[in-house]
């Protein structure tokens, strides 16, 4: 066969990198044979390269064909999460969206429309419609002979195929089956007579010749197939060769590629593949080490824990225990000795929180019980700090709990040791008492102090803490935003680092660089897992040889380590301490406590107060006492306030009772005393002794205060007639001297205990109103004349009691102002009881007044109805009503001032007047010039003469017009 003419000849060095057989120059000697198409399309291989460079196979290998895809068209296309299968062919097979998914059409094609063929169609009409006409008409000849030679010969052929038994035809044709065979050759017919005959002789040839003649039709047969495709038989035929050659071209540039790759192994792989070996067994022996000397730190963790748990430094010994759980968890995992090693850990941690605890308790007792003198205010400062810091550790946040109660406790421990049995306080003076409550309020601001500095203690370690917290939270996002920035630049990088390798090393492909830039990222790798490692087992080796310093020197200190062990465990990326939220709220805690500390310090000292209180003995202290006690407690809540930041309302409280009772014995035994006072007063005018005249011009200097008394002298001043205030004299009795020294008395407790401002307000206005409504009583009702003894209420005694009223009216706008300036805003509202007061108090002197006008005009009633107009002149009548104007005048001149005098005897002249006319018209006389009319006129100047004589009544006259009666 001419395969190896007829090969197609391949180019040497072809773009998919195989080579292949050099195409023959010379002739073929048949025509050339087509060559089958590839069942299987060549892979691409990279780039061409020639035979002295090499096929290059990991380029080959990374190249993606078709063969590289691992799941079929249906499956791929066939979904998974229907819950429902169509029946429809397409979406059975092809997935719901083959049929229901809408194709946008693309943005850079035109949309065609049968339009655009209508110009092409038009020209091509008239040609079309001739060549269908032409092949109807007359067909092509060579098409009708092939048809009828093929159509006649397949008849044919299958005429003389049907002649052969289809027993030839059946797959299952084997002659070795003996049905099969007897159906073949029937011997019976040969074997009929029992010997061979002339007949079965002529059967048996007769026979030869069908199968004869069988074989020969399907010889022909095959040989018409054969010839039919004759062609393509022989085509495959030298298709075949032409591939047995390109096998064995390939064959031999695989051997080539094959020895060059063995060379490439021998000079340039296996010297450094050995460096590897020796370098990984080196690592793994370092590895093994490391592992072996960390086993054997582990091994010493229970007997360092013991030593550190025996100088009491608990952190260390939990921090040691929180570091080998770790190596056992990371490192150590699955070491067959170290299985218990675990559990023992854990137990052990818990037996420290006890310990801990009671520690905590033992700690918090001796230093809240201990002397409040001449001691440190924390004691064992290093001590607490890592007590407190080993709890926040272990999450045991209820140590704050343990203090309260101890705290209580030792409140109560102090009120026993500075007070005595409250049986015996009772009895005790007010000197005595009170120096001993000062003692308590001394103590307990001692004791409040004390708390705070150890709360402060506790409350710094909590916010390095949270610090801390926050930091390493910080640095974790920082780390976390790094660990992304590498991730997303890391493909870029390894790539840059390959084309560096490539670039460096000549020779070396690609895929070889990469290699390479990945095994030194797990050899960096690996190199970080030995320094934690180290890292480690440093730390372990660092906590025993702090358990052995410390059992050396037992007073170090341990706040040190404990930060230090705090900032690597954070850094080996455990973090056990309690979040921020439970930070804050250890921290709101502690400034609950010192709150509750403050409110427990209170409450003894009621405790203190109410023991002392139970018999009434606070009741009955004098205000100087009473303001002492008062400002003693006011400094005690204030100094707490500041300490503590907390304003304690139960102290408070307890004063303001006692203030209360206090206010209402100083009220009852002040109203006592005044109407005392009053019940003896016989209203004359009192001497002044100079100290009210001092008294009254404090007030007027604007010191509304008591001033302390003096011890009298030879040099004192002599008593004066009034009272002198802003230059006007003022009469008054003896009580309204002592009511000025009274409400100064209100006005002195209000500036000590300004708390009582309210209540003594109420009270001091009571006084004001008992002091006015018992003045009317006695003066105005009469009856000082049952209760003193007087005989009459006489005009003096009126004038005096309306100078006194005004002197009080005088000093209300003064006391108001002093209480509204003790009174918080919205407590003005009680200020209106003094605008009652004033208002009773001039209604009370208007009283006063309208009475002395009334004794007037009741004595010229009865002196003006036996009034006669006749000699002598002047008449007896107005002789007396003369006299008793100027008696009325010396009376009360002395008492009121001139304005006030002038206007009441105004009112008495108009009296006159008005008695005078009703006599006269009585009388009949009339203005007209008569005898009668003459000595009335005389009357009347007598009259004006008496009257104008008397002091600042110059201008006081009658007017005649008004006295006459109108002349009928």
């Amino acid at each position: 066969m001419a395969s190896s003419h007829s090969s197609s000849p391949v180019p040497r060095g072809g773009r998919d990198g195989i080579y292949h057989k050099e195409r023959d120059p010379s002739p073929p000697r048949c025509r050339p044979i087509r060559s089958l198409p590839d069942v299987c399309p060549k892979e691409p291989t990279g780039e061409g390269r020639g035979l002295c460079d090499g096929p290059s196979v990991v380029a080959e290998h990374d190249r993606w064909t078709v063969y590289s895809s691992k799941v079929n068209l249906p499956a791929a296309l066939n979904d998974p999460r229907l819950a429902k299968r169509e029946s429809d062919f397409f979406t059975k097979t092809w997935g719901l969206d083959f049929a229901e998914t809408e194709v946008m059409p693309s943005f850079y094609l035109p949309n065609i429309t049968r339009e655009h063929f209508a110009p092409y169609l038009q020209e091509t009409a008239q040609r079309e419609r001739i060549h269908e006409r032409c092949k109807t008409i007359c067909p092509n000849k060579d098409d009708v002979d092939a048809v009828s030679s093929i159509t006649t010969n397949h008849d044919k052929s299958r005429a003389e195929l049907e002649q052969v038994p289809k027993i030839f035809m059946k797959p299952e044709f084997a002659l070795e089956d003996p049905a099969t065979f007897n159906a073949v050759l029937p011997w019976s017919h040969f074997n009929s007579a029992g010997g061979k005959s002339s007949r079965d002789g002529a059967s048996s040839k007769l026979l030869q010749e069908k199968l004869s003649h069988y074989l020969d039709v399907v010889e022909v047969s095959i040989a018409r197939q054969i010839s039919l495709r004759s062609e393509a038989f022989f085509h495959a035929m030298s298709s075949q060769h032409e591939l047995q050659d390109r096998l064995q071209e390939t064959q031999r540039a695989v051997a080539v590629l094959r020895g060059r790759t063995a060379a490439i192994d021998r000079v340039m792989c296996q010297g450094p593949l050995q460096a590897v070996r020796t370098a990984l067994t080196r690592n793994n022996c370092v590895k093994l080490h490391n592992k072996m000397k960390l086993m054997a730190a582990v091994h010493q963790t229970q007997p360092t824990v013991q030593l550190l748990l025996s100088t009491s430094e608990f952190v260390g010994a939990l921090e040691l225990i929180s570091t080998t759980k770790e190596v056992l968890q990371q490192e150590l995992q699955g070491i067959h000795s170290f299985r218990h090693l675990g559990s023992q850990l854990c137990e052990l941690e818990k037996l420290i929180d006890k310990m801990m605890v009671e520690d905590f308790s033992m700690y918090a007792r001796s230093d809240l019980n201990r002397s409040l003198k001449d001691e440190p205010q924390v004691l064992e400062k290093e001590r607490l700090e890592s007590l407190v810091f080993g709890l926040l550790r272990q999450r045991k946040l209820d140590f704050l709990d343990i203090y309260s109660d101890e705290m209580i406790l030792a409140a109560k421990a102090i009120v026993t040791q500075v007070t005595t049995d409250p049986d015996q306080m009772r009895v005790m003076t007010f000197p005595q008492w009170f120096e001993l409550l000062k003692n308590v309020f001394e103590s307990f601001l001692l004791f409040l102090q004390r708390i705070k500095a150890t709360l402060n203690v506790i409350k710094n370690v909590v916010l390095e803490v949270l610090a801390s917290n926050q930091k390493n939270r910080l640095l974790e996002e920082a780390g976390a935003r790094a660990l992304d920035a590498e991730a997303s630049h890391g493909p870029s990088v390894l790539q840059g680092e390959a084309e560096l390798a490539y670039l460096t090393h000549e020779g070396l492909f690609i895929s070889d660089a990469l290699n390479e830039a990945q095994q030194q990222q797990q050899q960096q790798q690996q190199q970080q897992v030995q320094d934690q490692s180290s890292v480690m087992g440093s730390r372990i080796q660092q906590s025993r040889a702090e358990a052995a310093s410390s059992d050396s020197t037992c007073g170090t200190s341990e706040t040190s380590f404990s930060r230090e062990q705090n900032n690597q465990d954070s850094e080996s990326g455990e973090n056990m301490m309690p979040s921020e939220l439970e930070l804050n709220r250890v921290i709101n805690n502690i400034q609950e406590l010192l709150y509750s500390a403050s409110d427990v310090s209170h409450d003894r000292c009621v405790k203190v107060l109410t023991a002392r209180a139970k018999d009434g003995s606070l009741e009955r202290l004098s205000s100087a006492e009473f303001v002492c006690l008062s400002q003693a407690v006011e400094g005690f809540v204030r100094d707490t306030e500041e300490l503590c930041g907390r304003r304690s309302v139960s102290l408070r409280g307890a004063l303001q009772s006692q203030a209360n009772r206090f206010v209402h014995r100083f009220h009852e035994e002040r109203k006592t005393k005044l109407s005392l006072l009053l019940d003896n007063e016989r209203w004359k005018q009192a001497e002044v002794p100079a100290e009210f005249q001092d008294l009254v011009n404090s007030i007027a200097d604007g010191r509304i205060s008591l001033p302390e008394r003096k011890i009298p002298g030879p040099e004192d001043r002599k008593p004066t007639d009034f009272l002198l205030i802003n230059g006007q004299k003022y009469a008054v009795v003896g009580t309204v001297l002592l009511l000025i020294r009274i409400f100064l008395e209100y006005c002195q407790c209000v500036n000590d205990i300004p708390s009582i401002a309210t209540d003594m307000l109420t009270r001091l206005s009571d006084l004001l109103k008992h002091f006015n409504s018992r003045s009317c009583q006695l003066v105005l009702g009469a009856g000082a004349l049952q209760v003193v003894g007087l005989k009459t209420i006489t005009t003096k005694n009126l004038a005096l009691a309306s100078r006194c009223l005004q002197l009080v009216v005088h000093y209300i706008p003064v006391i108001r102002a002093h209480f509204e300036a003790k009174l918080q805003p919205k407590q003005f509202s009680v200020l209106r009881h003094f605008d009652h007061i004033t208002k009773d108090y001039n209604d009370h002197i208007a009283e006063i007044s309208a009475k002395l006008v009334a004794i007037m005009d009741s004595l010229f009633e009865k002196v003006l109805s036996k009034y006669e107009v006749k000699a002598p002149m002047p008449s007896p009548c107005f002789r007396n009503v003369c006299k008793q104007m100027a008696k009325m005048h010396e009376a009360i001149s002395e008492l009121l001032p001139e304005e006030q005098t002038q206007m009441l005897f105004l009112r008495i002249n108009a009296g006159f007047k008005m008695h005078l006319k009703r006599q006269l018209a009585r009388l009949g006389v009339v203005n007209d010039g008569g005898p009668q009319n003459g000595l009335v006129v005389v009357d009347v100047a007598f009259y004006t003469e008496n009257i104008q004589a008397l002091r600042s009544l110059e201008r006081l006259d009658l007017n005649m017009a008004e006295i006459w009666e109108q002349k009928r």
